[in-house]
């Protein structure tokens, strides 16, 4: 039997892989360029009993979805760049009490409010270390409508299966760009639910190490009670000062993701030969796809490597592509951020060169392709 396709908004797809993941919970703000996504879920909710407010700024959004993620709903909150910036405190919060949630961000210009209708890439870097203090992080990149209603239903599975926020970042103009979707199934794509505990209520304690670097989270108003705090804590919930409890638990959220193998998802066009390696993600690596084809007429070796997690990087790829490749060209809508990592990992097997863009216009063929020529 076919399957359901449709003309879909970047934003609309956003909104449909969270239905599809089981999202019930919708807290957000409206902000260009994401505030598609909050209309189209709020009329898609109340359908399926599902609940969508519209809080009175930013951070009572990142609030509101922390509260309704503790009581077991599956939960989103759509932004731009401000707008994370405004929510950073309670994404701080909901790291170190490892609350589920998935936060879009479509990025735009900056800093402040910047410009509101064009594209960027420059929330890269605040997707990591937006908020203080150690902590993990994941945020993932998709470069299409179709990629979008993916990346997001891996964003739920990710934050359920991890116990953290999951950040989606794309561009306005993927964003606002309509495509073709082709809906899949149910079953077609995994959705993981968070794991729930398997001890009597009594027993439960919300960050007991001995179930794991993730440990079972129970719903506020089953029987289960427990305690929530912002606070280094114990097993139990409750706050300490005790230095090797500190210290196991700062290490144990950061090891969860470090250690995982289902995390990181890139693509690779044309880099087995490469020569020259276009680093790029977002609507960036949908221009460095064609620049490869025209250049690859050409005869120049040139690939693609596009990460669609960005974090945690790919740090062990980009090192061998480093090896292999003479010089890695770096894309992006912004003044030099990802690049900061290429340089990191590379550690100077390679030429690194940077192609930047901060003037409200998309990064274009023809300026990749005479990049790769200046360094091939």
């Amino acid at each position: 039997m076919a399957k359901k396709v449709a003309l879909l908004q970047g934003n609309e797809a956003c909104a449909q892989g969270a239905l599809y993941a089981g999202c019930t919970f919708f807290g957000g703000y409206p902000i260009t360029p994401s505030t598609e996504v909050a209309e189209v879920l709020s009329i898609e909710l109340p359908k399926i009993g599902g609940k969508f407010i519209q809080m009175e700024d930013e951070i009572g959004a990142m609030a509101s979805v922390i509260g309704a993620s503790l009581t077991g709903a599956k939960v989103l909150t759509a932004t731009s760049g401000p707008g994370v910036s405004l929510k950073q405190e309670l994404i701080g919060y909901a790291c170190i009490a490892e609350v589920p949630c998935v936060i879009i961000n479509v990025m735009r210009g900056g800093p402040s409010t910047g410009m509101p209708t064009g594209p960027g890439q420059s929330d890269v870097q605040q997707a990591k270390w937006g908020t203080h203090g150690d902590h993990a992080a994941i945020a993932l990149v998709p470069a299409s409508c179709q990629e979008i209603f993916s990346e997001t239903v891996r964003a739920f599975n990710l934050a359920e299966k991890y116990r953290m926020p999951v950040q989606v970042l794309y561009d306005e103009i993927v964003g606002h760009s309509r495509e073709r979707i082709e809906f899949p199934e149910p079953g077609d794509l995994e959705v993981i639910d968070r794991a729930a505990p398997s001890v009597s209520p009594e027993k439960y304690k919300p960050f007991d190490p001995s179930f794991g670097d993730v440990p079972p989270l129970a719903a506020f108003g089953t029987d289960y009670r427990f305690h929530v705090t912002g606070l280094n804590k114990a097993a139990d919930g409750f706050p300490t000062t005790k230095a090797n409890l500190v210290d196991d638990e700062q290490r144990r959220q950061v090891r969860k993701v470090d250690a995982a193998t289902d995390i990181e998802l890139n693509e690779e066009y044309l880099t087995e030969d490469a020569e020259v390696i276009i680093f790029a993600y977002g609507s960036t690596s949908r221009s460095a796809r064609y620049a490869v084809n025209e250049m690859r007429k050409e005869g120049i070796k040139v690939g693609l490597f596009r990460p669609i997690t960005l974090w945690p990087f790919p740090e062990k790829r980009i090192a061998a592509l480093a090896q292999q490749a003479k010089a890695i060209v770096v894309a992006e809508m912004n003044l030099g951020q990802m690049v900061l990592e290429v340089e990191r990992v590379a550690k100077g097997a390679c030429q690194i060169s940077f192609l930047g863009r901060v003037d409200g216009d998309p990064i274009n063929p023809g300026q990749i392709m005479e990049k790769v020529k200046e360094v091939k």
